[in-house]
């Protein structure tokens, strides 16, 4: 374990003790796949409860909300939601995620501080702390070349999805290995290979097993490669062998 996780590790902790002893709901920042496997390890050292959200369903950065026992008020936790469009969409350019991360961490922003930028046709949907939405929506006013408009959004009356694509492959059985070699078109031993090294994650948890049986709607979340939703079994081929759909995000 690295001096920064154990550092990690012990905040998690002092963030349930504040909660507890205080009686507030405290938070975390947005946490990514490694910081949050980490914080799974450390649930039984908690003194108060918790709670996760990155601003929407199937988010992959989430928030930590640490709960006391003896919560006497409503609760929210502090995301914003803003939606990020061109000003003029004809000369508008192509932006990825990464064009749109570099330009918020350009403006001083912490990666801490924002969570999941989903790419959609229309326009741009980023996660943040509620504290930094105010500097974005005055600071941020172009991406790349393209000059952009930022407002804030309610997430709860929208239907905010990853984009996903919808594949699908033959398997021998639902191991994790085979399920990992087959949506990365990638041999089985080195599926084995990501999986022993920590670079796989079950909905959001780390997990070093290769015979680990997939379940339909598990999320498979492979660290520099991306992240799909195993849908399970929809038959089997003449020789028996299964065939399964997944969706890959895009």
């Amino acid at each position: 374990m690295t001096r920064d996780e154990a550092l990690l590790e012990k905040r998690f902790v002092d963030l349930s003790r504040q909660a507890q002893h205080k009686n507030i709901a405290v938070f975390s920042d947005f946490l990514n796949l490694n910081e949050l496997n980490i914080f799974h390890r450390k649930v039984p050292e908690l003194c108060s409860g918790f709670a996760l959200s990155g601003g929407y369903e199937r988010s992959e950065r989430q928030m930590i909300a640490f709960l006391p026992d003896a919560l006497y008020y409503t609760w929210e936790y502090p995301v914003s939601c803003l939606y990020i469009t061109p000003v003029n969409r004809k000369f508008a350019e192509t932006l990825s995620h990464r064009d749109v991360l570099g330009s918020l961490m350009a403006l001083g922003i912490e990666r801490a501080k924002l969570g999941d930028i989903l790419i959609e046709e229309d326009g741009i949907y980023v996660f943040c702390h509620e504290k930094i939405a105010p500097y974005i929506l005055e600071q941020l006013t172009r991406i790349r070349n393209t000059t952009v408009s930022v407002k804030t959004v309610v997430p709860d009356g929208l239907r905010i999805e990853p984009r996903y694509e919808r594949c699908g492959g033959i398997v021998a059985s639902n191991r994790l290995d085979g399920i990992l070699a087959c949506i990365c078109n990638i041999p089985r031993s080195q599926a084995s290979e990501w999986i022993r090294s920590g670079k796989v994650f079950i909905n959001h948890r780390e997990t070093l097993r290769t015979d680990f049986e997939c379940k339909p709607q598990d999320l498979i979340s492979v660290r520099s490669v991306g992240r799909f939703s195993f849908l399970g079994s929809n038959g089997e081929t003449k020789k028996g062998r299964i065939k399964i759909q997944y969706d890959k995000y895009l």
